[in-house]
């Protein structure tokens, strides 16, 4: 926990909303619907934290009142949620920047080997020029995410993000281990995993209480 704490990559993205959101979420009482409208929201609040440090370039603009400097992002955005919970995470992103273009990866995890296994992969054409956000609600054993990572680069994404709510020290280990070059951004580090693959105390299968599959 303290390795995993202290490695620059891992940014821990602290808001007093996040937190009391995050706390409701992890309820097992939360029903499907607060489940999905609180992650939404929760993305969109994580969304605003990280993209502090995005570089901006002016343009002159005019007012009803005259002309003046103003400022757009240097270069596109690329929302890229890892199916199928990370659906929920963009549209809440999406509310807050509109105009990013939206890519998709399947990946499931073999139950047995619990290794990634790829199903879909639909990318922007710009990725390799964009700021891509990868997300997903969990940074459980970190196969996915880190599959997710290499099927991007291994199509020009090179300015990339790792975006989730909650991780643990096993799953961000694989994970730097594959992408030493990747910031992981999550809202809290939880205790373990447990011999299934599942992060403890976390909030359960993140996929089945967003949609009512469990």
């Amino acid at each position: 926990m303290k390795e995993a704490l202290m490695n620059p990559r891992l940014k821990i993205v602290k808001h007093p909303l996040i937190l009391q959101k995050l706390t409701i979420m992890r309820n097992k009482k939360t029903d499907n619907k607060l489940f999905r409208e609180l992650l939404n929201e929760l993305s969109a609040l994580m969304a605003y934290e990280i993209t502090r440090d995005v570089k901006l370039c002016t343009n002159e603009i005019e007012t009803p009142l005259g002309k003046t400097i103003g400022y757009k992002l240097a270069k596109p955005i690329a929302i890229v949620p890892i199916l199928r919970a990370g659906l929920i995470m963009a549209d809440g992103i999406l509310n807050l920047i509109p105009m990013a273009s939206v890519g998709h990866i399947g990946i499931y995890r073999d139950e047995k080997t619990l290794r990634p296994v790829e199903y879909f992969c639909k990318l922007p054409k710009n990725i390799n020029k964009a700021l891509t956000l990868v997300i997903d609600p969990m940074l459980a054993t970190g196969h996915s995410a880190a599959k997710s990572i290499e099927i991007i680069k291994e199509r020009g994404g090179a300015d990339i993000k790792f975006v989730c709510l909650i991780s643990c020290p096993e799953g961000f280990k694989v994970f730097n281990k594959e992408h030493p070059d990747i910031d992981v951004y999550t809202a809290f580090i939880d205790e373990k995993l447990n011999k299934k693959g599942y992060i403890v105390p976390g909030l359960g299968d993140a996929g089945d209480r967003l949609f009512g599959t469990g």
